[in-house]
């Protein structure tokens, strides 16, 4: 493969910044542009070792720096790599770079290092992909979700049942080739109930995948009521700061304010709506529609209630339009004393918070029951889970073939039938781990990856 340099680290102005090269020419390429203050060749420096000297375009001198050569295959890539860390200008740094370009290295794509890393075998598919889950860790939950995948516990559980598997296709595979031999059948019964054990542990992986994906991702969220409830205060409270125009007068927000916000380790994708009401007024009716479609697309929906007034037909409209989502309904206001009927609302609302958004009273108590809705608790934290869509997938496709595979026994079906499935929930396993996977998915997957890493 061919020699490939990239900055490592973020393209801003810094104490600091690495250019690694790393393939076949790497420490060659190293070599005419670094110049070591005693005269050493990278070429002749041991791995894990480092120099101090400076980094030349031709005979033009451009900055102090140090140079560390680590030596295949006790690299990260698994081939010969040099970092240089210098100055962290913009400038400088991308000066560097170009000089190494110039002098034999290739543009690195967008996760190469790592991509080199798997087909060298330093690290399976899982573990590749969890690299870039450790860099866009938002939180602590998140970051040791990542760390777990990246120490190789998705891989290890797929191996293990991907081995089981195997195990099964040779038993049958043997006593069918090989009839007239002393060899044990196999036992319906007992081949059904390791299909049953297998999928359980699959089962899991994939049981704390929406977990995981908030922790990545973030929740979508709406602020939802009617108008003048204090759904802005409120907006403005978990933001930090006045996002959203505040008044006594109904109708003031008629347009979707968005912002992120950080609940714990969960981060709310934050959308304060409409107030939802009858309406003769155009443009205040499309904010008011808007408002309503934010109800079926939000994963998490905060209806807020003025609690220092009775229920309107609008609220009751609200209570009843909310139906199989995850909601915490929000009883504002909790500071002009209580006038609000709540029985209706705790027909249809299992989570309940009385606050005052303008006193910033309760808000806390709002935190800790979305973070209890969401079930985000150090239990499911350290839990084995499929880290992203494409591992989910290979994990439902190939849990869909066991089915089928127990299905098949169930109704007595001849087990060469069986074995089909079983091979084909088999290379599904492969494909997750990265063991038997084509090269466009194995693209696919570094794409997402930030040039660098």
């Amino acid at each position: 493969m061919s020699t490939i340099a990239a900055i490592s680290t973020p393209e801003a102005a810094g104490g600091i910044a690495v250019i690694r090269i790393s393939g076949e020419e790497s420490i060659a390429v190293a070599d005419r542009v670094f110049r070591s203050v005693n005269g050493r060749k990278a070429a002749d420096m041991k791995g894990y070792t480092c120099a101090y000297g400076t980094a030349y375009d031709g005979d033009e001198r451009i900055d102090d720096c140090i140079l560390t050569v680590f030596r295949a295959p006790h690299s990260y890539t698994g081939e010969d790599t040099a970092e240089i860390s210098c100055h962290g200008g913009l400038y400088v740094t991308r000066r560097i770079l170009r000089a190494l370009l110039k002098n034999g290295a290739e543009n690195a794509g967008p996760g190469e290092f790592t991509k080199r890393a798997f087909m060298n075998g330093k690290l399976d598919l899982t573990q590749a992909e969890a690299v870039m889950d450790i860099i866009s860790a938002k939180g602590e939950r998140e970051l040791r979700m990542a760390e777990n995948l990246r120490e190789g516990a998705a891989f290890r559980m797929a191996d293990k049942c991907s081995k089981r598997l195997m195990n099964l296709l040779g038993d049958l595979a043997a006593w069918a080739d090989y009839p007239e031999d002393d060899i044990p059948a196999v036992e319906p019964e007992n081949l059904s109930a390791e299909l049953k054990s297998i999928r359980s542990d699959l089962a899991s992986l994939i049981k704390n995948y929406d977990c995981g994906r908030i922790l990545r991702e973030g929740v979508s969220t709406a602020i939802i009521g009617r108008p003048n409830v204090g759904k802005s205060t409120l907006f403005n409270c978990l933001s930090g700061y006045s996002r959203s125009i505040v008044t006594d007068i109904a109708g003031t927000t008629r347009d979707i304010i968005e912002e992120s916000v950080n609940i714990g380790d969960i981060v709310l994708r934050l959308s304060d709506t409409a107030g939802i009401h009858e309406t003769d007024d155009k443009i205040e009716g499309i904010g008011v529609d808007m408002a309503e479609k934010m109800i079926g697309s939000s994963e998490l929906i905060i209806a807020v209630f003025d609690g220092g007034c009775p229920l309107t037909k609008d609220d009751l409209y609200l209570i009843n339009k909310i139906n199989n989502k995850k909601c915490v309904a929000v009883i504002n206001k909790n500071d002009v004393g209580q006038e609000l009927d709540i029985q209706p609302i705790k027909e249809k609302f299992k989570h309940i918070v009385y606050i005052s958004a303008k006193e910033n009273q309760g808000v806390d108590d709002l935190k800790k029951e979305i973070e209890e809705l969401f079930e985000i608790n150090d239990k499911t934290v350290n839990s084995v889970s499929a880290a992203n869509e494409r591992q989910k997938r290979c994990i439902e496709m190939c849990l869909d073939c066991v089915d089928k595979a127990i299905e098949a026994i169930d109704f007595g079906e001849l087990l060469d039938a069986v074995n089909v499935v079983i091979d084909e929930a088999e290379q599904y396993l492969l494909e997750l781990t990265g063991q038997r996977i084509t090269n466009a998915v194995v693209d696919e997957v570094f794409s997402r990856f930030c040039v660098g890493k």
